[in-house]
């Protein structure tokens, strides 16, 4: 058993070690260049028609491959109160994948094991992965690839070390239905084997590179987030207030999935109205947030090295925003009840501002134009970064991922909203199916120690 204690202790003094480490940043840095000069990677659009492996059935008006494995695409009509609310394209993917993290301690200071992976939808060739990033098919071997590296240490975890943490959280819900992913991080003290495109890295190697655009990739990021976020000096008052609000989340929470009436409808692609599919992909005629794409890919180093599949690509970035102030001599951050589309259990918590179109913002939200106000003068902005979607099935999409200091005078939240403090997002965040994966991504950001 891990005494929580001592652990956020070895996890805070991860967090503070940038030198002196297995390997310098420096080494970390040029061992990414190099991958990416010396690592063949070919991208390009294409004809489904020309692939022997993918296709479009027509009569079902789905896009999947001739295994019927992997994932498929339909469409999806989404309605609340019985009210039609919007349709589009969506992945259906009922399997549940692998991301794992292995950490070990090296000279009394923990490291994470670190992949450089190449995913086609990423926007620079390598990002920084778990140790294991997998999907059922890929463990399988369904489509007669290599059983991916590590998987044994994660498939009889116990066996291998101690488990931080192990659960079962979602994924993008505007893309898919219900798709979910475990992610674990599990402490071993055995010898570790090591292999060409992985590193150790301490968590402040870590947060450092996240500071980098792009190359710390979503999977990695949303293990990370189960890292408990230490606030200096609790105290009993503190934690009563902790308390309130989980009560305040979960009711918050367990109100509108009582209350809303939410009905979603899987549909043949062809019966969406207003989208076009072809050859080439699926496109919306009057203008959305993405269309899909077919590209013929080939990737030096994987499983499987050339192969086809579709992509979803953004029609333009997006914007995540997450608002914290200290109220009452606590730093809390603002969070929203977000219902999606393909949201498992209606509604997750978002960050304070969540918007698939960067170019969509409202300037006649409050929310809004606090941020523009303050993003103008450049006024309490602590992190501002472009990181980027999962690249196995999102193409160059990219997110403007912000924490920015606020005066809680200046916002009244409206009733899907509320300030909670950092034990409060550690707490939800060992639940599945609570904080969806923008805003633990953004809680992945935060330094451990003072709360921001």
């Amino acid at each position: 058993m891990l005494n929580s204690t001592i652990l956020k202790e070895k996890i805070f003094k991860s967090q503070t070690t940038t030198e002196n480490c297995i390997n310098s940043m420096e080494d970390i840095l040029s061992w990414i260049d190099n991958l990416n000069n010396n690592t063949y990677v070919k991208i390009s659009e294409t004809n489904i028609s020309d692939d022997t492996f993918w296709f479009y059935d027509d009569h079902k008006g789905e896009v999947l491959n001739r295994k019927r494995s992997f994932f498929s695409i339909l469409g999806i009509r989404y309605f609340v109160e019985n009210k039609f609310v919007c349709e589009q394209p969506i992945i259906l993917q009922n399997e549940i994948g692998f991301l794992g993290i292995i950490a070990k301690e090296f000279n009394g200071v923990l490291h994470f094991l670190i992949q450089a992976k190449i995913e086609p939808g990423n926007v620079n060739s390598i990002q920084l992965s778990p140790t294991l990033q997998a999907t059922k098919s890929n463990f399988t071997k369904a489509h007669g690839g290599r059983m991916p590296l590590y998987f044994d240490w994660f498939e009889e975890a116990n066996k291998n070390g101690k488990i931080i943490y192990d659960q079962i959280q979602s994924e993008q819900g505007s893309r898919f239905i219900g798709k979910r992913n475990r992610n674990i991080i599990l402490l071993t003290e055995k010898e570790v084997p090591m292999h060409q495109n992985y590193k150790w890295m301490t968590l402040g190697q870590i947060k450092e590179l996240m500071k980098k655009d792009n190359l710390v990739n979503m999977d990695t990021r949303t293990v990370l987030s189960h890292l408990p976020i230490i606030v200096d000096n609790q105290t009993t008052t503190k934690t009563n207030s902790s308390y309130q609000d989980i009560v305040s989340a979960y009711t918050l929470l367990n109100d509108y999935k009582m209350y809303n009436e939410v009905r979603k409808t899987i549909i043949p692609l062809h019966e969406l109205v207003d989208w076009e599919i072809n050859n080439y992909g699926i496109t919306h005629n009057k203008g959305f947030d993405f269309c899909v794409r077919y590209y013929n890919i080939e990737i030096q180093g994987r499983e499987i090295q050339a192969w086809t599949q579709p992509l979803f690509k953004a029609t333009a970035n997006a914007l995540f925003v997450l608002f914290t102030s200290i109220i009452d001599g606590k730093r809390k951050f603002l969070i929203s009840l977000c219902p999606e589309i393909g949201c498992l259990d209606k509604a997750e918590f978002a960050p304070s501002i969540q918007i698939s179109n960067i170019n969509n913002i409202d300037t006649n939200n409050k929310l809004h134009n606090l941020f523009l106000k303050q993003e103008k003068i450049k006024d309490g902005i602590l992190i501002d970064v472009m990181l980027s979607e999962e690249g196995g099935r999102f193409y160059h999409e990219e997110n403007r991922n912000v924490i920015i200091e606020v005066d809680a005078s200046e916002i009244e939240p409206e009733k899907h909203q509320l300030w909670v403090d950092a034990d409060t997002l550690n707490f939800l965040v060992m639940h599945n199916n609570v904080l969806n994966i923008q805003l633990r991504n953004l809680i992945s950001l935060l330094n451990i120690g003072g709360g921001k």
